[in-house]
């Protein structure tokens, strides 16, 4: 494993992030996204990392989709970056914080034109009768902003993971695969290896 004796995770994601935008064929940047509801029941899907630093991991979304439901529910989740081609993962799991308005308009403003009257347009995880519903949703909020400006919809923001422990994972022949975690304590982080 590169880079291991680091005692910043942040660095060595840095790194492996890195390597995968040059190696991945597609989506370097997604990432399983699981969170649980007010009961435990979990839920996972992909989304696409927008902005990682020293203050967390951002994705955005609608917020009245699942998992925004989930998260508003019980603030906590937990990451997983799989890339084939550099046969790695990294899990990261923590606390969830919304960004700040000025955060998702920024975002929000640099989306193509099309991907914000999306966002208008879908009543993510809500039931549709067909494909023509969304459609004509798209057709209306088209019309609707026409070449002016599109506004950030109310219910459309962004999350950020805080994390509390980081996991890299690299294939090892024979299925001895390497794993270090990293867990945050009060001045920086511990680590540890596991057995595969």
């Amino acid at each position: 494993m590169t880079n291991t004796n680091t005692d910043e995770p942040l660095a060595l994601f840095d790194e492996w992030y890195g390597e995968a935008q040059d190696s991945e064929t597609h989506e370097p940047t997604a990432v399983t996204l699981a969170t649980a509801d007010s009961r435990g029941r979990p839920s996972a899907r992909m989304v696409l990392l927008k902005q990682f630093d020293s203050n967390g991991f951002v994705f955005y979304t609608n917020l009245e989709s699942h998992k925004g439901r989930d998260l508003r529910e019980n603030p906590f989740a937990a990451l997983l970056f799989h890339w084939k081609s550099l046969q790695r993962q990294v899990r990261i799991e923590g606390a969830v914080l919304p960004v700040s308005d000025g955060e998702a308009d920024a975002y929000f403003n640099s989306r193509h034109r099309s991907s914000r009257i999306g966002a208008w347009a879908s009543r993510q995880s809500q039931p549709m009768t067909g494909r023509r519903d969304l459609e004509l949703e798209v057709a209306r909020y088209t019309a609707k902003f026409g070449i002016g400006a599109i506004p950030r919809p109310p219910y459309w923001s962004g999350f950020r993971v805080i994390p509390e422990s980081f996991e890299f994972w690299r294939e090892g022949k024979f299925r001895l695969h390497e794993r270090i975690v990293y867990t945050r304590i009060d001045n920086g982080w511990a680590t540890e290896r596991l057995f595969p």
